[in-house]
């Protein structure tokens, strides 16, 4: 339990230090009027209240990533209260912080466009596909991952209830990406974020009370994995996959636009853009210390599971068993509701991701759902996939959590073009660090992994390492150019 003591204080106190030393780097400047003002159109940019704000980027972000990639990535043992820490700190939250900032800074641009005045046309074509695809796997496998559950709680796991369910939940996915941003969004968000830090606090309330016996940093970062089914999952490259939400997440380069264009304040960036991340990875840390008791501890019988649970039936036995039925509520809520909230923004992102590259306004419904249909018919095709093939899941997931750190990656290498620019002094390490080592980690597991080229381990790592080198000299001998 000392490990994941240490680990939050550690979280709490790199937002106040290197949080405020990334954002005193950056230089907000509150004189500037941000899109919110500027652009003010009634559907996509409105100036909101700092707290919904922050309380909405927090749900969008985080959904049941930091819950279920924490719960599967306990596994490995207490090296995932490492990465969590040290990946929130220096490179989940730089990424959160500038992607929201240069979002702002370019008046509410989406990720591509932004990519595009600091690295030219060609980058913002890849990041444009490689955006597209993500919030594609994102909305899909968040139909279908409640509808399952729902399915089964409500019509006994029939294919029939399933389908059912997934008609429903991208029935509610149309709405909310053609409506208005304050009609669904700003009104039932806050809610559900709440809810999500209540069970989690709630939960740590819990730890704090029976403070198990859980494996600690200073023990070893052995890959615990064996004991409890994990098989052939090296800890690098594999850890860094599985925890990707709670510790750095490309998916949040997608969504940090979407608040860019309500906050009414450059200076609001740091809580909201990496508050919002910190509070992320506090959750992450709660369930890894959760999932270490269940599986390292005899928390699994003691809720009346086993040790092969899957990352939904931890968070409802456990909810359930410790918080009563208000947990159970809550367990509801964490498996079902925010999985659909985060599945309507990576729908609503895609549109206006293909909505700026094509200079389209989308103030009339009309153009939205112009914009709109392509993306949902796509979408349509994953699913059948999806349902069609009994592995499909599986297999859409872990392309999902591979696309999901590579597109992190490559907005931290943008991030570090803009300040060795815009900077005369070493700055630009903020951002190059953390790019050069993603960078190693989505090559070699692209490279070792089934859905990848099944190479060999050594084989892999090292030509990550030497991608990561590679990008590293033409960042170093490419002459910049970030268009004014």
């Amino acid at each position: 339990m000392w490990s994941f003591v240490i680990s939050v204080i550690a979280l709490i106190l790199g937002y106040f230090l290197y949080g405020t030393f990334v954002d005193r780097v950056y230089g907000p400047d509150p004189s500037i009027l941000t899109p919110a003002v500027t652009k003010a159109d009634g559907v996509d940019f409105m100036p909101l209240p700092t707290w919904k704000v922050f309380m909405i980027q927090f749900l969008n972000i985080a959904g049941t990533g930091p819950i279920f990639g924490a719960i599967m990535g306990a596994k490995f043992g207490p090296a995932a209260y490492l990465w969590i820490v040290l990946g929130c700190i220096f490179a989940g939250g730089v990424h959160d912080y500038m992607s929201g900032m240069f979002s702002m800074r370019s008046g509410g641009l989406s990720l591509p466009n932004v990519v595009e005045h600091l690295m030219g046309r060609g980058a913002r074509h890849i990041v444009l596909v490689l955006s597209l695809i993500l919030l594609l796997l994102v909305g899909t496998v968040f139909v279908y991952s409640p509808a399952l559950i729902l399915g089964d709680i409500v019509g006994g796991g029939s294919k029939g209830a399933i389908m059912m369910w997934v008609l429903v939940i991208f029935a509610y996915y149309v709405l909310a990406t053609l409506l208005p941003v304050d009609k669904i969004i700003v009104r039932i968000y806050p809610l559900f974020a709440f809810a999500l830090l209540f069970m989690a606090f709630g939960l740590m309330v819990c730890l704090f009370v029976r403070w198990p016996d859980l494996p600690e940093l200073w023990a070893g970062l052995d890959n615990l994995g064996p004991s409890v089914g994990l098989k052939g999952q090296r800890t690098i490259p594999c850890l860094f996959i599985t925890i990707a939400c709670g510790a750095v997440s490309g998916f949040h380069s997608t969504q940090t636009p979407i608040m860019a264009r309500c906050l009414k304040n450059e200076k609001l960036g740091k809580p909201v853009f990496y508050g919002a991340m910190v509070t992320e990875g506090i959750v992450a840390l709660i369930w890894a210390a959760v999932s270490s008791y269940f599986f390292f501890d005899g928390g699994a019988a003691e809720v009346g599971s086993n040790l092969s649970a899957q990352a939904p039936e931890v968070v409802m036995k456990v909810a359930s068993a410790w918080l009563g039925i208000a947990g159970g509520v809550l367990a509801i809520l964490g498996v079902v509701a925010a999985p659909i909230t985060s599945g309507d923004t990576a729908f609503r992102s895609a549109r206006l991701i293909i909505a700026d590259s094509m200079h389209f306004d989308q103030k009339h419904r009309r153009n939205r759902l112009v914009v709109a249909l392509p993306v949902f018919a796509a979408a349509c095709l994953l699913l059948w996939y999806n349902i069609a093939d009994e592995n499909g899941f599986n297999v859409i997931w872990r392309y999902f959590g591979w696309a999901n750190q590579s597109l992190a990656a490559l907005v931290l290498w943008c991030a570090a073009i803009y300040f060795k620019t815009r900077r005369n002094n070493r700055s630009y390490l903020i951002a190059f660090v953390p790019a050069f080592l993603l960078t190693v980690i989505v090559v070699s597991y692209i490279c070792m992994e089934k859905i990848g080229f099944s190479l060999p381990y050594g084989v892999s790592i090292a030509i990550g390492v030497v991608v990561a080198l590679l990008l590293s000299a033409g960042f170093f001998l490419r002459r910049h150019y970030i268009q004014k």
